[in-house]
């Protein structure tokens, strides 16, 4: 369990081109306890894992959803919800004003 959670940690972290230190600041958390996950194998706390759900734009639920339990993405929705949580908040928050002129 230990190696599938730091498994999808490190999964959602590269697929957003972020180094552990990108990780750490996003989710609030210092990027040596992060570190430590892995040089340990330990297993982050619900609150700490919470964290870098927040920081990737992702609720537990979601980290830990699978097969049918989860709504199916095309590989486009995938890429669109990975570049998402790359961006900053301002720069999220110009890209919805952006769509809206859209509707």
């Amino acid at each position: 369990m230990v190696k599938d959670v730091l498994n999808e940690i490190t999964r959602l972290r590269l697929a957003r081109n972020w180094s552990e230190y990108e990780l750490a600041a996003r989710s609030g958390l210092a990027q040596s306890t992060i570190s430590t996950w892995y040089r340990k194998k330990q297993m982050p706390t619900i609150l700490s894992l919470d964290k870098v759900c927040q920081g990737c734009g992702i609720t537990l639920a979601q980290f830990f959803a699978e097969g049918d339990s989860c709504i199916p993405l095309t590989e486009e929705q995938l890429r669109l919800l990975d570049l998402w949580a790359s961006l900053t908040p301002k720069q999220q928050s110009l890209f919805l004003q952006l769509f809206e002129t859209y509707k």
